[in-house]
C-alpha cells in the first residue's frame, strides 16, 4: 500500500515507472500536440467544429481479438456494439462508456481494452457510441445510459459499468442515478482516470498542470459547458463528485500522478470511503492521464487488475449465455 496526499492506494505489480512510462508515452503526447484541443478555449471550439464537420469513424479495428465476436445495434437511437467471448459461457456484463474528452470518437485502446475484458474475464461487454457535444449532452446521455444497463440486467443478470476520462464521468454519473432512481447498486464500477468536478475549482489542479503533457483547462472549460448545457455543474450528472455517495457499489479506480485529474481522484477515494464505500485505488507516480490504456508494462498491469475484477463481480448466480 502507498500514501498519496492522505489518500491510501493499492500498490501495483509495477512500482517503479518504465522508461516508456516516465519517457517515451510523454514525449509521444507532446510530439503530437495532443493536449492543443484542451490548452486554449479556441482550440476546443475549433475541436468541436471540426468533429461536427468530419465525424471520425467509430466501428471496431478489423483486428480486434479473435476469440471475440462483435455485434451492432442501434438501442437508443446511437450505434450499441456488443463484444463477447466466442468460446465458453459468458457470465454477467459490462457497459464501458469511453473517453475523449466528449467531443472524441472511440479510439483502438478503447476496443483493445472492451475485447480483452470480454476474453479474459468471460464476460458481455456492451459499448454504446453516445452522441459527442455539440450533439450530445450529460441531460440525455445520463438517463440513456442509465437504460442500456437496466436493459441489459433484464438479459445478463449482474451489470457493471466502466469508463476512462469523460467516459468515466458518465459511468459514475449513472451509478448515481441508477441508485437514486431505479434503487439499483452496481456489483462494481471501474474508473480510469475520471473526470468527476467539472468546475475544475480545485486549486491542487494548478500544482499538477506543468507536468500533465495531455490535459489542459481552458479547453476543457469550453467543452464542458457544451457537455452540461443547461444543468449546473454542481449536478452529479456533471460532475459526481458531488453526489452523495453512501450506497454505491465497490469502485475500482485508476489515475497517475501526471494527470491534472487526480487531485480531485484523491477527494472521490477519501469521499467514497468515508462514505462507505468499497474502493480499490491504484495511483502511480509519474504516469500520465488513462494510464492503464497504454503500452506500458504498467498499463498491462492495470489492465489485468481491471480484468480480475470485473471477473470477480459477477456472483456465480449471474446468468450465463
Amino acid at each position: 500500500m502507498v500514501e498519496a496526499a492522505g489518500v491510501i492506494a493499492d500498490s501495483l505489480e509495477v512500482m517503479v515507472p518504465s522508461f516508456t512510462s516516465r519517457v517515451v508515452v510523454p514525449g509521444f503526447l507532446r510530439a503530437t500536440r495532443a493536449n492543443r484541443a484542451l490548452i486554449s478555449a479556441e482550440g476546443a471550439r475549433e475541436r468541436i467544429r471540426e468533429r461536427t464537420l468530419r465525424p471520425l469513424p467509430y466501428g471496431p479495428p478489423r483486428r480486434l481479438r479473435s476469440d471475440v465476436s462483435v455485434s451492432v445495434d442501434r438501442e437508443p437511437g446511437w450505434p450499441v456494439y456488443t463484444v463477447a467471448p466466442k468460446s465458453g459461457r459468458a457470465r454477467g456484463c459490462v457497459v464501458y462508456t469511453h473517453g475523449g474528452a466528449w467531443v472524441n470518437e472511440i479510439a483502438p485502446q478503447h476496443w483493445s481494452l472492451a475485447a480483452d475484458i470480454a476474453a479474459l474475464a468471460g464476460t458481455t461487454v456492451v459499448v454504446p457510441i453516445y452522441p459527442l457535444v455539440p450533439f450530445g449532452t450529460a441531460g440525455q446521455v445520463i438517463p440513456a445510459i442509465a437504460d442500456l444497463v437496466l436493459a441489459n440486467r433484464s438479459r445478463h443478470g449482474d451489470v457493471c459499468l466502466g469508463g476512462d476520462s469523460a467516459g468515466g464521468q458518465i459511468a459514475l454519473s449513472t451509478a448515481v442515478a441508477l441508485r437514486d432512481e431505479h434503487r439499483i447498486t452496481l456489483p462494481r464500477t471501474v474508473l480510469i482516470s475520471p473526470s468527476l468536478d467539472l468546475s475544475m475549482s480545485n486549486p491542487e489542479m494548478d500544482v499538477v498542470q506543468p507536468s500533465d503533457p495531455w490535459l489542459g483547462k481552458p479547453g476543457a472549460r469550453v467543452l464542458i459547458d457544451a457537455w452540461r448545457a443547461d444543468l449546473p455543474l454542481s449536478d452529479p450528472r456533471v460532475s459526481p463528485l458531488a453526489a452523495d455517495l453512501a450506497g454505491l457499489g465497490p469502485l475500482t479506480i485508476f489515475c497517475g500522478t501526471r494527470d491534472i485529474l487526480v487531485p480531485d481522484t484523491r477527494l472521490l477515494v477519501e469521499k467514497a470511503r468515508t462514505a462507505g464505500v468499497d474502493v480499490d485505488y491504484h495511483e502511480q507516480h509519474g504516469l500520465v492521464h488513462v494510464y492503464p490504456l497504454t503500452p506500458t508494462p504498467e498499463g498491462r498491469a492495470a489492465r489485468r487488475v481491471i480484468v480480475d475484477s470485473l471477473r470477480g463481480a459477477f456472483s456465480p448466480s449471474s446468468p450465463t449465455r
